[in-house]
Parts: structure tokens; C-alpha cells; sequence
């Protein structure tokens, strides 16, 4: 469910909502609500970055600008709470049309809050469980779907080998079966 503000949150949660997309005007019943009912969040901020730096120049009117400023500053703020309380983030970005090529900027921000490897759970074994796939896919097991990307660099140590492919990626294992990735040399 896509929502921002904590009464639209809260309601859904207690209606049995599993997913809360957005949430960044998080408050602190909504916090206990997500970690009650061991509910997931996805942040999606690069979705506001994106409307922040494009917005105006795609016609979106000043008031909806203005109100747009105002959520995406609250973002990084409902992020640290909910990571601090322990709720289960998930990665997104809910990116359309152009700005889908921003995908990866959401790894950059929540890097301002999170641990690298938090947010790496957040893109798969996290997501797994959202989506109920738990061992299947989001990890390296016997028998899960074998989906991999070979990096020239440690994402644990610097972000930037996930966020830029065109200089870190290498291979992506698809089902088992090597991808190679043009040079980018």
C-alpha cells in the first residue's frame, strides 16, 4: 500500500496491510504498529530525489513541489527511525519513465542511515520474505534460484561497486548461467 502520512499508514496496518510503501511522515504509533504486526516498509526515496530535481522542469505545480519538499526531508529522518527500531525495510524505488535509470541512487541514500549490508538485505533476503520466497530467492543455498552479480569491488566497503555498473559489474549469473558483461574499457 502507498501511503505517507501515519493515520493512512496506521489505518492500513491495522486493517492487515503487510507492505507500507513510502511512509515517510512515520511516526512513532506507526513504528510499534509495523514492528507489531512484523510488517514491511519501502522507503523509496530516490522517488522523491528524483521529483525534486525534475519536478519543476516536468510541470509539476509549486504547491505539489513545496509538499513534495516536505516529504522527501522527512524521509531520511523515517528511515533512521525505523531502521533504529528494528523494522523490516525493504529496497524500492517506484521509479517510472525516465527516472527508472535512477534505480540505484537508492542504495546511495539510504547509505546515509543504514550499513551497506543492511541495505543489501533490504534488496534480498528482506524481500524474499515480503514476498514470501524465502529461501528461494535473496540468498546462497542449495537449491534457491541461483541469481548472482560478480563485482570488481566490495560493496561492503564502498556502495559505489553496486551503484555503478558500467565500472564494477562484471557477470550476472542468471538460473545458473553466466552472463558476461561488455568491457566497459
Amino acid at each position: 500500500m502507498h501511503a505517507y502520512h501515519p493515520r493512512a499508514v496506521n489505518r492500513a496496518l491495522r486493517a492487515g496491510v503487510r507492505c507500507v510503501e513510502h511512509g515517510n511522515l512515520l511516526d512513532d504509533e506507526t513504528i510499534s504498529l509495523l514492528l507489531e504486526r512484523d510488517a514491511y516498509l519501502v522507503p523509496t526515496l530516490v522517488t522523491f530525489e528524483q521529483l525534486h530535481r525534475f519536478g519543476k522542469q516536468a510541470g509539476l505545480p509549486e504547491a505539489s513541489y513545496r509538499k513534495l519538499a516536505q516529504v522527501r526531508d522527512a524521509g531520511l529522518a523515517s528511515l533512521e527511525k525505523a531502521h533504529q527500531a528494528g523494522v523490516n525495510l525493504v529496497y524500492g524505488t517506484d521509479l517510472l519513465g525516465p527516472m527508472h535509470t535512477a534505480q540505484l541512487e537508492e542504495f546511495t541514500l539510504r547509505t546515509q542511515i543504514q550499513q551497506p549490508i543492511d541495505v543489501i538485505r533490504a534488496a534480498t533476503t528482506t524481500a524474499a520474505k515480503l514476498l514470501n520466497l524465502d529461501g528461494q530467492v535473496g540468498t546462497l543455498a542449495a537449491g534457491a534460484r541461483a541469481d548472482l552479480l560478480i563485482l570488481d569491488g566490495d560493496p561492503l566497503e564502498d556502495i559505489t561497486a553496486l551503484t555503478t555498473p558500467e565500472q564494477h559489474l562484471r557477470y550476472v549469473i542468471r538460473a545458473g548461467q553466466p552472463i558476461p558483461i561488455a568491457s566497459q574499457d
